[in-house]
């Protein structure tokens, strides 16, 4: 009972749930691959290695931020009550916990191929670097949109070992997309932010100002998905993944507003999970069917 105790706290720590973000486009990139490819039969194990790696960044990278910023989080009315500010998980733990699935993402990748070892270090680079860039640049959501972009493309290269368009398109969508709902979530943050001198865009511009960029970011992504259609010829149900996306998208900017945050975490985390598994099992269908 005690184990099953402390794994229920570390996947709490790092907001596993989160994890359905990226991993849906991880799904396609991996899935085009394969129809590339025109293997017999579906590879199993990549994707067992694929998926596992995924989870492994995840952790490493969340439980890293929660690390470095837990002074921040204990003084912050929104995140006092993690795990490391109430003491549940120790910082030592936690680094202990972000050690060992660094290791666990980088030997994975070992038994996917050279490339995909060797940009290992360049993927956990970003992804625990994100966690500083809000102590010094406003385009720490840009970072983190990044670390997430890495997903599709990354899954692409586990089973074809090259890069290609296809997935790096994706890759840009994620980028954008992610992008834009960090900046709508920093809006919680707001004042904290400003008062403990961290960087953010909704310090940076303003609440108002903020909105419009996260807008215009996910105009960005739904651009790249149609292009990505289009140049790709793909049929009814990749369009009709993208009509979801696109109307999740503009959705959760329909429930929020700069003075009126009450729905933030269904837009930021309910919108934009049903908005990525939506986009990928439509997309997915498509290149399958």
């Amino acid at each position: 009972m005690r184990i099953y105790e402390n794994v229920k706290h570390f996947f709490s720590l790092v907001k596993f749930s989160h994890t359905i973000f990226a991993m849906p486009f991880a799904l396609i990139g991996f899935c085009w691959a394969w129809h590339e490819s025109a293997a017999s039969g579906f590879p199993w194990k990549v994707l067992l290695l694929v998926v596992l790696c995924m989870v492994f960044a995840r952790n490493a990278a969340m439980g890293f931020n929660r690390y470095i910023d837990r002074e921040y989080d204990k003084r912050n009315q929104r995140t006092k009550n993690r795990k490391i500010p109430t003491g549940t998980v120790s910082p030592a733990a936690a680094l202990i916990f972000v050690i060992v699935n660094c290791i666990l993402f980088c030997l994975t990748t070992l038994f996917i191929n050279e490339l995909a070892f060797y940009l290992s270090f360049v993927a956990l680079a970003i992804v625990l670097g994100y966690s500083y860039t809000k102590r010094f640049t406003a385009l720490c959501h840009f970072i983190l949109g990044i670390g997430m972009a890495i997903a599709p493309t990354g899954a692409y290269i586990a089973l074809t070992g090259e890069f290609a368009l296809f997935p790096i398109l994706l890759s840009l969508l994620v980028l954008f997309w992610g992008s834009g709902f960090d900046i709508l979530y920093a809006l919680t943050d707001y004042e904290f932010d400003k008062e403990n001198k961290l960087h953010s865009v909704p310090v940076a511009t303003g609440r108002k100002n903020a909105m419009i960029l996260s807008v215009a970011a996910h105009v960005v992504s739904i651009i790249i998905a149609l292009l990505t259609g289009v140049l790709f010829d793909r049929g009814l149900f990749y369009w009709t993944g993208c009509v979801a996306f696109t109307g999740l998208l503009i959705y959760q900017h329909v429930i929020v507003s700069p003075t009126n945050l009450k729905r933030i975490n269904a837009a930021f985390g309910l919108m934009n999970g049903i908005a990525s598994v939506c986009y990928a099992t439509f997309s997915i269908a498509d290149i399958l069917i």
